[in-house]
């Protein structure tokens, strides 16, 4: 996941020139975020040398035409900017660089704190600093880079959902370690929420994961309160409405064990979640069995929330942001039998298609934006479909890129199967090579 220091550039030569055969940025001029809060009309940062702008370069170049094109659509919406190490003074600097970039062109950036102690279990994307000391001072560092600017950022993905004892039985006997980890977090929370225009959200995994009370459970531990709200889905491919829907029994969740009734407080326990219940009461009608691939057979866990949260007042409830960078054709079934392991669905899953487009106007209550977070066309990791002794990703062929990696042939599906289709960004306009039109 790691991507490229922010260049000290505005826009390379020969971005420049793909920009003028192809699509025009227009100055961004819109109301940004203000204080915790981010208003329907927010526009969002696009990085002018991101990796999808460089391979339209090269497709160009090259002379494929219609594959730079697809780079080009690509380019002009915005994704978030990962930071994954450095030390806090690199931080602080590339953060600081960010931020007033996006102040220049009047849009708003995201930002991703990619660096808690123990990432991913020291699975495909391990790394992060080296002790809890380390982590509060490069937080402390992004947050000075944030200062007065405005900013989205989401917290730590997947920090939360997979702590340290959830890597393996004996990954934190003593329980030390995810002490530290929610200490952490916590301490992330509240360094850049300090910040008078930064939106921060932590990251609570996505609908195929923790149940709704666990995961409500963790969010209050590691500080909730003091976060705009959570992020779902982060480098996952569930559909946009599993995780609304998820979504929003989590913040009811919440509500229900803080605010809710008397009896309710600190129960979060006793949630009803997407898995809820083993052996749902027979009906006699469809979905009658909770099947947590089967939204449709969720309506038991609806039933719950109406019966003992009710209808809370909107502004009690906790907001949450998806990203919806890959979700356009939802998560990858492989064929019955194909595998006899885990079949590794969340890595690089074939045949996958870019989401909704990154907006702030999402139309549903307590879902403060669609975000493309996760960077298109970067790797999972070096899959292998859990078989023995394997290297090779069965259903590519090859080796997979290490995690972070680029990966043109990715990005080009992902283009090309998005759902809707996709196109220049509204603040685009494509032109043919020649044209002295503006943008607009």
């Amino acid at each position: 996941m790691k991507p490229s220091r922010i260049p000290r550039r505005a826009v390379p030569a020969g971005i420049a020139a793909l920009m003028l055969a192809l699509a025009v940025p227009a100055p961004a001029q819109a109301e940004q975020a203000g204080g915790h809060t981010l208003p329907a009309d927010t526009r969002f940062y696009v990085e002018p040398d991101s990796d999808a702008a460089k391979q339209a370069v090269r497709d160009l170049l090259a002379h494929n035409v219609s594959e730079a094109a697809a780079m080009a659509r690509l380019a002009t919406w915005p994704q978030a900017h990962w930071f994954t190490g450095g030390t806090p003074a690199e931080v602080e600097e590339q953060t600081r660089t960010l931020v007033r970039r996006a102040a220049a062109t009047g849009t708003v950036p995201v930002l991703v704190a990619y660096n808690i102690p123990l990432r991913d279990c020291s699975q495909y994307s391990s790394g992060g600093a080296q002790s809890d000391a380390e982590y509060r001072d490069w937080i402390s560092a992004l947050a000075r880079g944030i200062g007065r600017s405005k900013a989205v950022v989401v917290v730590e993905p997947d920090g939360l959902a997979n702590l340290p004892s959830d890597c393996s039985p004996t990954s934190d006997p003593t329980g030390a370690l995810t002490a530290g980890r929610i200490a952490d977090l916590r301490y992330a929370v509240d360094a850049l929420a300090q910040q008078p225009n930064s939106v921060v959200y932590l990251d609570a995994g996505n609908s195929h994961w923790h149940g709704v009370g666990a995961i409500a459970q963790r969010l209050q531990q590691a500080g909730i309160e003091h976060a705009q709200g959570f992020s779902l889905n982060v480098s996952n491919f569930l559909s946009t409405d599993r995780s609304d829907r998820y979504g929003t029994w989590v913040s009811g969740c919440l509500w229900f064990a803080t605010k809710g009734p008397e009896w309710a407080r600190g129960h979060a326990d006793w949630c009803a979640s997407q898995y809820y219940s083993p052996a749902a009461p027979n009906d006699g009608q469809p979905g009658n069995a909770v099947d947590v691939e089967d939204p449709a057979t969720w309506h038991w866990t609806d039933d719950w929330f109406r019966q003992n949260v009710g209808t809370p007042p909107l502004n009690e409830l906790t907001h949450f942001v998806v990203d919806t960078s890959r979700n356009g054709k939802g998560s990858w079934t492989p064929p019955a039998g194909k595998y006899s392991g885990d079949p590794q669905v969340w890595c690089n899953p074939p045949g996958r298609g870019i989401g909704d487009r990154p907006t702030a106007a999402t139309g549903t209550p307590l879902v403060d934006a669609y975000l493309w977070i996760k960077t298109i066309g970067q790797s999972d990791g070096q899959c292998n479909r859990n078989i023995p002794g394997g290297t090779v990703d069965p259903e590519y062929g090859i080796v997979d890129p290490a995690a972070g990696a680029w990966w043109p042939e990715q990005a080009l599906t992902l283009v090309r199967n998005a759902t809707p289709a996709l196109t220049f960004a509204p603040w685009t306009r494509p032109r043919l090579p020649g044209s002295t039109g503006q943008s607009s």
